[in-house]
């Protein structure tokens, strides 16, 4: 969960995770060519969410393609729903005791 939250917390690596979800797979050139970072640092980018396992990459030959492993976001919007849930009630009964 951790990894997870800190991959998401970066806008650059949120826009590639939102590139993968839109297009489905794509070229590591193609995810890189938009951002005005270099392809090295868009690489840094890309291994930070494939160690959230939030993006997949598949070889072949010369081309790395990667694709969006929506799993551990669903894990991380479920854990936000439960905090989310316990605190209305929390603050559901705060009000009932101020009546």
């Amino acid at each position: 969960m951790d990894e997870v939250l800190a991959a998401v917390a970066d806008p650059t690596r949120r826009a590639i995770l939102g590139r993968l979800a839109a297009g489905g797979e794509a070229r590591v050139t193609d995810v890189a060519k938009p951002f005005t970072i270099s392809l090295n640092s868009v690489s840094k980018h890309i291994r930070m969410l494939e160690r959230a396992r939030l993006v997949t990459r598949r070889v072949a030959g010369r081309e790395h393609f990667l694709s969006l492993n929506p799993e551990p976001l669903d894990a991380a919007v479920a854990w936000a729903s439960e905090l989310k849930e316990l605190w209305a009630w929390r603050l559901g009964e705060l009000e009932k005791v101020l009546g």
